[in-house]
């Protein structure tokens, strides 16, 4: 089937009920795989001439996304002592994140990149496990893109954004363990923010990328220095197990431009930036991925970080926190 070309070639796809890609994700595996629509980041389908229904959640033109509520999308599996004990699930999130009390989670009856439904179902947050927010197919990570991150390497900023892949085997949620693995002895964290794309696109114009925006989420490129510098190319040194934890939810309406980012470890503070020192800004970093491949919902997309990486040993517990988002947190163990 050939994809329907938008704007400037971009195109986008948006999934009717279900994309296959996502079967493992949430309660929508058991549904089986649905049919899906191609459409022009337009919103029109083929010889069909109307606009999709705006996805509930999802990041708006800037125009329309102005006093729009944030909404938190959880993917969680509920604790033992509950008929649903063990299910996975995403959810929308409601409450304080100061007040862990307070929250609730609503379920939902798929996954979120179609027109999700509620359940019915909601559980307190203390009767459920927080998951990775997302199992995305590929993770596109960017490095070097705070200029004082890669002085601080000893590195040049480069002309164009250094970009490299980290396996969808290294997610971890929140509260999961990072296996400090055996051939490395100086691995590092590296609090970064993350995008999750919400529609299929390739070639996206600069204009519309808020239109291809899920939400964002908090993210450690957790890095076994030592071997990047000894191998050279960055496979076995961002891509083992563990090295990607996300969470703990994705906020689907945030203005990326300047958020706080911070990493503890063991309450000391190791770094801290803005997002607003991006040598290059989210839109700018997805047009130019989008150029090269396709990308597909649930894709996360890894946008550098700030100055004061620094090494992780067996027993610390790190903490990723963006302003507007929350905090991701991560207990090192030895490799069992």
């Amino acid at each position: 089937m050939d994809p329907a070309r938008g704007v400037h070639g971009a195109l986008v796809l948006r999934p009717a009920g279900f994309h296959p890609n996502h079967a493992e994700q949430g309660q929508s595996g058991r549904e089986g795989p649905h049919a899906i629509a191609w459409t022009s980041i337009d919103g029109a389908a083929p010889g069909a001439g109307e606009a999709p229904a705006q996805r509930p959640g999802a990041p708006r033109a800037a125009d329309e996304a102005r006093g729009s509520p944030a909404v938190r999308i959880a993917r969680f599996s509920v604790r033992e002592g509950s008929p649903a004990a063990g299910s996975v699930s995403f959810g929308v999130v409601e409450g304080d994140p100061s007040r862990p009390d307070s929250l609730v989670v609503h379920e939902l009856a798929g996954h979120p990149f179609g027109q999700p439904q509620p359940t019915g179902e909601s559980y307190r947050f203390q009767d459920v496990r927080l998951l990775s927010p997302m199992l995305p197919n590929k993770i596109v990570a960017v490095g070097r893109n705070y200029a004082a991150h890669a002085a601080e390497l000893g590195n040049e900023v480069p002309d164009v954004p250094l970009t490299f892949f980290k396996p969808s085997t290294s997610v971890i949620g929140p509260t999961e363990n990072i296996a400090y693995p055996p051939f490395s002895s100086d691995v590092h964290h590296e609090a970064e923010l993350a995008v999750v794309i919400g529609r299929m696109c390739r070639e996206v114009p600069l204009d519309r990328v808020p239109e291809v925006i899920l939400g964002y989420t908090c993210a450690n490129d957790v890095t076994a220095r030592d071997v990047q510098q000894r191998e050279g190319q960055w496979a076995r040194a961002k891509g083992f197990d563990t090295a990607c934890p996300l969470g703990p939810w994705i906020e689907t309406d945030l203005d990326p431009g300047d958020l706080a980012i911070t990493c503890t470890v063991n309450g000391e503070l190791r770094q801290t930036g803005r997002t607003s020192l991006m040598v290059r800004s989210v839109a700018e970093l997805i047009v130019h991925i989008s150029e090269a491949m396709t990308l597909l919902p649930g894709d996360v997309i890894l946008t550098g970080t700030p100055a004061g990486v620094g090494p992780l040993n067996v027993g610390d517990e790190v903490a990723v926190s963006i302003e507007g988002i929350g905090t991701l947190t991560n207990k090192v163990i030895k490799r069992g």
